[in-house]
C-alpha cells in the first residue's frame, strides 16, 4: 500500500507563498486521481485540488487561482504551489487518492499569520 509523506509546511505572512511537496513510497502513475485536502482546526477534512495522470485539474473555489496542483509520476511526487496565501488557508495538508479517506500520511502544517 502507497505511503504518502508530505512536506514544505511553515508560517508564512498573509501574501505569501509555500510550495508543498508529498512523496509517495512507490510509484504514483497507476493512480488516475491524486490529491491535496486540508483541515483547520474544528473542521472536517476536505479535497482541494486534484491532478489526473492525464493532466487535467481540479480545485476547489477557495483555492482557484492562487493554489496549482502538479505531479512529478517519474519521482512519484506530488507538489501544491500556494500563492496569496490567507489566513483562512491555516491547515494540516495531506495528499492522497483523490477520494480516498484512508491510508493518510502524518501531514504538513501551514500557518498563515501576519
Amino acid at each position: 500500500q502507497v505511503q504518502f509523506v508530505e512536506s514544505g509546511g511553515g508560517l508564512v505572512q498573509p501574501g505569501g507563498s509555500l510550495r508543498l511537496s508529498c512523496t509517495a513510497s512507490t510509484g504514483i502513475s497507476s493512480i488516475d486521481l491524486i490529491a491535496w485536502a486540508r483541515q483547520a482546526p474544528g473542521k472536517q477534512r476536505e479535497f482541494i485540488a486534484r491532478a489526473s495522470k492525464y493532466g487535467s485539474t481540479l480545485y476547489i473555489e477557495s483555492v482557484k487561482g492562487r493554489f496549482t496542483i502538479s505531479r512529478d509520476d517519474a519521482n512519484n511526487t506530488l507538489y501544491l504551489q500556494m500563492n496569496n496565501l490567507k489566513p483562512e488557508d491555516t491547515a494540516t495538508y495531506y495528499c492522497n487518492k483523490y477520494n480516498s479517506w484512508t491510508n493518510w500520511g502524518q501531514g504538513t502544517q501551514v500557518t498563515v499569520s501576519s
